[in-house]
């Protein structure tokens, strides 16, 4: 407001007066503005060094008991740490949400004075809230990525420096830990490794494990990508959709590498634990090498080939038929199930097949052929639901999506549809009658088969959700089935076929097999059908005598023995003789020693077969041993590897106790390294824990 004047006369001239006053306020003036400005220019520059320089780089998020989440400011990474800054447990980088030059993000708490929720908004980009659960002895971050708009991608990468990781997917040529495992950003499903070599099979969970002493679970029910950069980090990534998908997970810490994974098993796995028939751990399984091509052949061949075992001696066992003789012998079905629509007794039809007198397991898979009379029957009676179709238009007719199986056009059974899965054991139910066999075994669930044709598949089949509904349909067969894939289905009665491997002595062949043990019996799956002595990949038989002693040696501690060569194939009878005891041994040692650790865990999860690291999760040695395995805490075994080696390096991991070698009684201590460790071609080195 203007400065209003003093009218009233005054003994001094005013125009005198007011000229020295106008001349003094218009130099005060300028100086002030002056001063101001410098004093705005200065602290604009201390903001921007403040910011930019002066600022602390990181910014505590949610403190816990003794861990606490960090924003690392110039890394552009969430961090968790210990309270006192000593131990990383994990860091995460977050880089691809904003922009780390121009932004200072995680400055205030959306979620107000609330001390376990933090949240924060990327203007334009994604939403995030972490929550933090204390435990006794876990601490748990929850962390939801929301993204902002339809086709943002979220992503998030896991750093492996100086952290050993575990879990996630199989893969061909497994490794423990993943570390050294290369994966270009895909779909995080099973897939078929014989048409995707470089994908994801078997047995996969949203599961990852460090060293540090962190679990990492991801949320099950939502679209997922998962990339993997040897030795660098492993990255979660979600699919840009319009239903604008989120990018959810728990990260977990613990004390060590062992507690963190017995509290991340009881998230993961909320079901109780049922166990499959233990029964089967005694018998090898033997498979049928035929290329028949009719039904009475492949029986003749079974009954010759039942014959040569029993002159062998090698004992009573399952001789396994492939598809395609399964096949020949359900075509051999027909008069049988014809009979019974005559009324003939269900006694006396029985025995039309004399293959019902053997212990056999044949194999089936949801796909039936496009030529198949079944397939043109459904077309015909308006049953074409029971295969995974499509509507031609909004309100059209189910067209069945044709897809390749073996190599022939096929259709795959619609495994939501109460008819045909009840169609499916009712094929089952007839074959059990007919041929009187126990074990059978479900192939073809991995893949999907809408994704793998570019096509939106129905809700209740996106992702991995045909092989969990496959293990229940499994589960309904009988305890004695064996799945060839198992993703959140450790917990049902069944076993599950492991890959196979190729007939030699690299980490896709004979060291693949350690690996990819520990792998699933980490992730629950427990009740393992190895791949078969020598390895099956080819489709040849193993002509190493080497390769095929070592490898039995190896499969002799595993759940069960199965060949695809048999051991008279060798021709000596040193292999015929070390086949039979090391299969007498698995079941005189081994098998007592699984049904006792089976029992541990049906109660509390503890895996059976056991990485170095869970006798001394503290010790950094035992993070990377992928040669040696523990069955429960009582049993070492260290197999030799190596192609002509006799002797190999073995480290006994410490924990207060010693070990006791098991050939000449030889006492240990606990955390001793044996170098050249002699160990003859036909012995394995195993080491009995002694307290």
């Amino acid at each position: 407001m203007p400065h209003a004047r003093n009218r009233n006369p005054s003994p001094i001239p005013e125009v005198t007066w007011d000229t020295g006053l106008k001349e003094m306020n218009e130099t005060w003036k300028g100086a002030i503005a002056c001063l101001g400005v410098a004093v705005f220019f200065v602290m604009t520059i201390g903001i921007i060094y403040w910011q930019v320089v002066d600022q602390p780089n990181k910014n505590w998020i949610l403190r816990g008991t003794f861990s606490g989440l960090i924003w690392e400011r110039r890394t552009h990474s969430l961090v968790i740490q210990t309270l006192a800054e000593d131990k990383t447990y994990v860091e995460i980088d977050v880089g691809n949400v904003g922009n780390p030059d121009i932004e200072v993000p995680f400055v205030r708490n959306l979620c107000w004075l609330n001390k376990t929720e933090f949240c924060y908004t990327w203007d334009s980009v994604a939403e995030v809230k972490i929550s933090l659960e204390v435990n006794e002895e876990t601490e748990c971050y929850s962390m939801t990525w929301v993204p902002v708009h339809c086709h943002v991608e979220l992503k998030d990468c896991f750093s492996m420096t100086n952290v050993s990781w575990y879990g996630g997917a199989s893969v061909r040529g497994q490794t423990w830990p993943i570390n050294d495992q290369n994966a270009t950003m895909q779909p995080f499903v099973v897939s078929d490794l014989k048409n995707n070599p470089f994908g994801f099979g078997s047995a996969l969970e949203r599961y990852f494990l460090g060293s540090s002493g962190v679990a990492v679970l991801v949320s099950p029910d939502i679209p997922l990508q998962l990339g993997l950069d040897s030795r660098q980090q492993f990255c979660l990534q979600s699919l840009p959709s319009m239903e604008r998908e989120p990018l959810q997970y728990t990260v977990c810490v613990a004390n060590n590498v062992k507690a963190a994974h017995q509290e991340a098993v009881q998230q993961l796995y909320q079901h109780s634990r049922e166990l499959p028939n233990m029964n089967t751990l005694w018998l090898p399984f033997w498979k049928l090498l035929t290329n028949m091509d009719s039904g009475p052949k492949v029986e003749r061949e079974l009954r010759t080939f039942s014959n040569r075992l029993k002159r062998h001696q090698l004992g009573e066992g399952v001789i396994s038929l492939n598809e395609h003789s399964t096949t020949l012998l359900s075509d051999m079905d027909h008069d049988y199930l014809n009979s019974r629509k005559r009324g003939m007794s269900k006694r006396l039809t029985r025995d039309l097949p004399l293959v019902k007198l053997l212990n056999i397991s044949i194999t089936l898979s949801p796909f039936l052929g496009v030529d198949n009379t079944q397939f043109h029957t459904s077309l015909m009676d308006g049953t074409e639901a029971f295969w995974l179709s499509l509507p031609s238009a909004p309100q059209g007719q189910l067209i069945p999506v044709m897809s390749q199986w073996r190599g022939k056009f096929c259709v795959k059974l619609n495994i939501t549809n109460p008819g045909a899965v009840s169609w499916f054991l009712d094929r089952v139910g007839s074959l059990q009658a007919h041929l009187g066999m126990e074990y059978v075994v479900l192939e073809g669930a991995e893949g999907n088969l809408f994704e793998e044709q570019a096509l939106r598949p129905p809700q209740a089949l996106g992702g991995d959700k045909y092989i969990s509904l496959l293990a229940d349909m499994a589960t309904r067969i009988g305890d004695s089935t064996i799945v060839t894939a198992g993703t959140r289905s450790s917990h049902k009665p069944l076993f599950v076929r492991m890959s196979p491997l190729q007939s030699d002595w690299s980490p896709m062949g004979l060291k693949g097999i350690i690996p990819s043990l520990l792998h699933h019996t980490l992730l629950g799956y427990n009740f393992l059908i190895p791949d078969a002595v020598g390895g099956s990949l080819s489709g040849d038989l193993v002509t190493d005598e080497e390769l095929f002693i070592r490898w039995l040696e190896i499969t002799a501690f595993l759940p069960v023995i199965s060949f695809h060569t048999p051991p008279w194939v060798c021709g000596e009878d040193r292999v015929l003789n070390l086949t039979r005891a090391y299969i007498a041994k698995h079941q005189r040692d081994v098998v007592p020693l699984i049904e006792k650790y089976a029992d541990e865990w049906q109660m509390t999860g503890n895996p059976i077969y056991r990485p170095m690291w869970w006798l001394s999760p503290s010790d950094p040695v035992t993070f990377t041993i992928d040669d040696q395995f523990l069955i429960g805490d009582e049993v070492l075994v260290a197999p030799v590897l190596e192609k002509g080696a006799v002797q190999r390096d073995i480290y006994l991991p410490d924990g207060g106790f010693q070990w006791q070698d098991s050939r000449d009684a030889q006492v240990f201590d606990g955390g001793t390294f044996l170098q050249d460790y002699p160990v003859p071609l036909e012995d394995v080195a195993v080491f009995f824990r002694r307290s």
